[in-house]
């Protein structure tokens, strides 16, 4: 782990150091600042109170959407993988929704609710939704069959099977959609800003930061969404990995 990490900073070191030269050599459009340039503002950023303010902003929207997602996601996950009725009625739907592309529905959730933070959140759910409802489904597909046959020879009920052997076997299912839909939830929430900047957000500051042509600041806050967004990943893996360690033995996986 320690040498992945030493090779991954050298990787990223290498490629700054050489976009640094390209830009001093000349080979990179004089429109765009120097590398240096960049970092130099990427590390007064933080000290600004309106750009923590607009990192706030989209923090808030991602993890309130994030919640709302898994709470009705993860339940109707569990509702279709346990009646193949349900999922049989539902799944056309599903696969004409699932497809859509979240981005193209900015206007129409601009248009349903005017206010900035409300259309973010609602299109975080919407596009939260569909790996945590999907995987849920593939982890209750996945479950031992006789383990719930034993319950049931005991005398539980379908709520009882569901609650003690469904759900626990389909939970690192479960994080795998979780953390999917994490690395999503800052896509979409920046996507928002940019075109409704009125609530606040990275997106807002960037917009910002090109109507006054200050590129290095726009791509400033660029680097810090992406470490904002590889900081997520990373948290979520690792608390995948240290709570779901059994799965990874019984099935051989890496999470």
């Amino acid at each position: 782990m320690t040498a992945r990490i030493v090779l991954g900073g050298l990787g990223v070191a290498g490629f700054l150091v050489l976009a640094e030269l390209a830009g001093r050599a000349g080979l990179i459009p004089n429109v765009l600042p120097y590398v240096s340039d960049v970092l130099v503002a990427a590390a007064r950023l933080p000290l600004e109170a309106q750009f923590m303010a607009d990192v706030a902003a989209t923090l808030v929207a991602c993890a309130s959407g994030l919640a709302i997602a898994i709470a009705v996601a993860v339940p109707a996950g569990l509702l279709f993988g346990t009646v193949p009725f349900m999922e049989r009625s539902a799944r056309p739907l599903v696969e004409f929704l699932r497809p859509i592309p979240s981005v193209s529905l900015i206007p129409l959730a601009m248009f349903l609710f005017p206010d900035s933070h409300d259309a973010k959140t609602a299109l975080i759910v919407y596009t939260c939704s569909w790996p945590l409802l999907i995987n849920t489904m593939y982890g209750l597909g996945d479950v031992d069959p006789l383990a719930k046959e034993t319950l049931r020879s005991f005398g539980f009920g379908p709520l009882a099977v569901v609650l003690r052997v469904s759900l626990p076997s389909a939970a690192p299912f479960i994080a795998t959609g979780v953390r999917i839909a994490v690395s999503v939830t800052l896509i979409v929430s920046v996507s928002v800003e940019l075109l409704a900047p009125g609530g606040g957000g990275i997106g807002a500051f960037l917009s910002l930061a090109g109507s006054a042509n200050r590129v290095d600041r726009m791509l400033a806050a660029t680097v810090w969404a992406g470490l904002i967004g590889l900081a997520a990943n990373l948290l979520f893996t690792a608390g995948e990995r240290r709570l779901f360690r059994w799965h990874e033995a019984r099935t051989g996986e890496t999470l």
